[in-house]
């Protein structure tokens, strides 16, 4: 075996290890942090969006996500792209729980987004 290929393979099976060592509240922060990081997805952003966001999308989304089995169940919440949905609703059912939490805090993030807002 190539040294390239052992190095890859090390790197693999320590993520995965890593992953498995984090509890359900860490692996839904990091999933949290990846949207904001990778997609812009903060509680400002998402607050500034109410056509996206104020008919309750993410709790819905979330909602659907958590399902065991959501084969032949698959809707899009309102105004989001459906391709990009149907990506997240093909992932794994853990995969999907670490979503969804993530998407619930999202939820908590707009509207303490909103509050503030009021507040100032």
């Amino acid at each position: 075996m190539n040294g390239f290929l052992q190095v890859s393979t090390g790197c693999i099976k320590g993520i995965l290890n890593n992953q498995l060592e984090m509890t359900g509240i860490e692996l839904i922060a990091k999933e949290r942090q990846h949207q904001i990081d990778k997609h812009g997805f903060t509680g400002e952003h998402h607050a500034n969006h109410p056509e996206w966001y104020d008919d309750n999308q993410m709790i819905d989304a979330a909602s659907l996500l958590v399902e065991p089995d959501i084969s032949g169940n698959v809707w899009y919440p309102k105004n989001w792209d459906s391709h990009w949905f149907y990506d997240l609703c093909r992932r794994s059912h853990k995969e999907r729980l670490i979503i969804a939490g993530a998407l619930i805090a999202s939820e908590i993030d707009r509207l303490n987004n909103l509050e503030n807002e009021q507040h100032n």
